[in-house]
């Protein structure tokens, strides 16, 4: 019982601020220094989607809009790769998942998954997940999942085909670069334009290198990160743009601590904002994003960042 009262006054300040009609959105200001872009915030950069005519009511589990009834369905993308999503100690892999296992609740973005479904009075067994393409979670059409969780970072045509919540992350880009590159010494964004940069199509990391470095060559886009690491292995480009956790785990695990480097993180332009993706006009948006509300006023989303995602502090910041 506990649980949906506290759901439902998260709801009620949200729709105070909402429009009572369908495309309706709350505009709260952002506004981070360098520590506040680090750590998780329902504070958004931009408007997020709101749902039509969502109520305390309707957030009560019984009455959630579900894909399935009585069963939470999250998609991510697969592999699900760490620090988001945590390996099984013992080794073992839950089909279909490769690397990190979102069903364990281990990683920041499973630990939020349930934490989500907790505030919506859904028991852990009650969660499934599934496996969803990064483009595929906000392109136009029918949603088989209920909310999908993929470092999604909020993009105004992103809100066009699809919900998406308020913010459970917020962080800063970064520049992954080989230790052996003249680029692993630069200290400021001046001197990184002369490189080539690569990242993934269609991300806010591309984003951040056309926007806050503003190379002098054309940056190289991917079809994935892994397509991005192989290049830059391959010495094709001189660096790649990820957001920081990404980061940590290129360097810790796909490319060796010894050869690679974190070069710096970018305090500037928009902060990286992860929303949980819904299907356009969903239902469930203000029920989501009232758990979200919920999960920072009381610090959770604080806690799992700092237990998941712990080195934000210690990559300096690229100068100008």
């Amino acid at each position: 019982m506990r649980k949906i009262t506290t759901l439902s006054i998260g709801l009620i300040a949200i729709l105070a601020a909402a429009c009572s009609s369908a495309g309706g959105s709350t505009s709260p200001a952002a506004s981070a220094s360098t520590a506040a872009a680090s750590t998780p915030s329902t504070v958004p950069s931009t408007a997020p989607s709101v749902a039509p005519s969502a109520t305390p009511v309707a957030c009560a589990p019984a009455n959630l809009a579900l894909v399935t009834a009585g069963k939470l369905t999250i998609g991510t993308d697969n592999p699900a790769y760490p620090p988001y999503f945590a390996e099984n100690k013992d080794g073992h892999k839950t089909d279909p998942w490769k690397l990190g296992d979102p069903t364990n609740g281990e990683g920041f973005e499973s630990a939020v998954g349930y934490a989500i479904a907790e505030r919506l009075g859904l028991a852990k067994d009650s969660v499934t997940w599934i496996v969803v393409p990064f483009v595929n979670a906000f392109a136009p059409g029918a949603k088989n999942f209920d909310f999908d969780l993929n470092q999604v970072g909020f993009k105004p045509e992103r809100a066009q085909t699809a919900d998406l919540s308020t913010g459970y992350y917020f962080g800063n880009q970064s520049l992954v670069a080989l230790k052996a590159n003249p680029i692993a010494k630069a200290t400021t964004i001046s001197a990184l334009k002369g490189y080539s940069f690569g990242a993934q199509v269609g991300t806010t990391s591309l984003d951040a290198i056309n926007t806050l470095v503003a190379p002098s060559k054309q940056p190289a886009l991917y079809d994935s990160n892994d397509a991005a690491i192989e290049a830059l292995k391959a010495g094709t480009i001189d660096g790649i743009v990820v957001d920081l956790p990404t980061a940590d785990y290129v360097t810790g695990v796909q490319i060796p601590k010894s050869a690679a480097t974190i070069v710096g993180q970018f305090d500037g332009g928009t902060p990286e904002r992860f929303s949980a993706v819904l299907g356009k006009g969903s239902a469930l948006t203000d029920c989501v994003n009232a758990a979200i509300a919920s999960l920072t006023e009381d610090g959770t989303l604080d806690t799992l960042a700092s237990t998941w995602l712990p080195f934000q502090d210690t990559v300096p910041v690229f100068k100008p």
